[in-house]
């Protein structure tokens, strides 16, 4: 009789746990799907928001980890997104006694002397050297006598010196004050400050932006938020809604919190109908 009530019970326990298993085999994962984006995008695609043009420069998948320490190897993806600011603004200062290029020559910045400095000039410098090497009748080199530096001319086995201040032209110079207008680097250019250290140009002309988009992260274009998802190696999905992406992982949380349910069931139940058996089919002392 003790047996035979045991092997009623080893039946229910067995039926209990192959049904958990079966369900748990049978049962399909749910997983993140987005049938309808803002945005379904491979790399070099463009699209548009709030009127600002975009384009997905760069999407990339990495694989990390594995280095034989128990840690299996991860993907992660990620990609990049350009867009172009017509109207940037830039600026430059030019330092006070620097030396720029400007139009393709040099200048020494010379700031007015004054408390509250309202422009600068552009001097000249002049190539010395150059104007030197081109002047068959002088050396190439000035020789300096008591501190002064003197031009060396030979005429006729004659050396004569002449004064340097003398002998080179003097250098042009062009004076700025703020909110001319002028040409630098192909822009039209202002002065946009003069100060006592320095002039500070401003100009606005193109400039190209990148942000980096990770997966399954926020990332904000033209004061529009997304939520960013990359399904495979080669497409990221730009959705603003957010509970579109939350109700999908709950739905897979909640299938992994049943399935972990349902293992313990088909355990606890394989274990006892062993247990239930065992303990029948001891022998009996009396």
């Amino acid at each position: 009789m003790q047996r035979r009530a045991a092997a009623i019970y080893v039946a229910f326990f067995v039926v209990l746990g192959a049904a958990s298993y079966s369900v748990i085999a049978t049962a399909s994962a749910p997983t993140i799907g987005f049938e309808n984006p803002d945005h379904r995008l491979s790399e070099d695609d463009q699209f548009s928001v709030d009127g600002q043009q975009y384009t997905v420069t760069s999407i990339s998948a990495e694989v990390s980890g594995g280095g034989g320490h128990g840690g299996g190897p991860s993907l992660t993806r990620s990609g990049q997104v350009s867009w172009t600011n017509d109207s940037a603004r830039y600026t430059q200062t030019w330092e006070h006694n620097s030396t720029v290029t400007y139009q393709g020559d040099s200048y020494r910045v010379m700031v007015e002397s004054s408390d509250d400095p309202a422009s600068f000039e552009l001097v000249e410098e002049l190539n010395r050297s150059a104007i030197l090497q081109e002047d068959p009748a002088v050396e190439d080199e000035l020789v300096t006598v008591n501190g002064t530096e003197y031009v060396v001319r030979e005429s006729d086995g004659d050396r004569t010196l002449t004064p340097a201040s003398e002998y080179f032209p003097a250098p042009s110079s062009t004076q700025y004050s703020e909110g001319d207008q002028l040409q630098y680097q192909g822009n039209a250019t202002a002065v946009s400050d003069v100060t006592s250290s320095g002039a500070t140009l401003s100009w606005t002309a193109p400039r190209t932006n990148t942000v980096d988009v990770g997966n399954e992260a926020n990332v904000t274009l033209s004061g529009q938020q997304y939520f960013a998802y990359f399904p495979d190696n080669s497409t990221l999905v730009l959705e603003s809604d957010y509970s579109v992406y939350q109700e999908q992982t709950n739905a897979i949380d909640t299938y992994h919190e049943h399935t972990n349910g349902l293992w313990g069931v088909s355990i606890v139940s394989f274990v006892t109908a062993i247990l239930l058996l065992g303990m029948a089919y001891m022998p009996s002392r009396y």
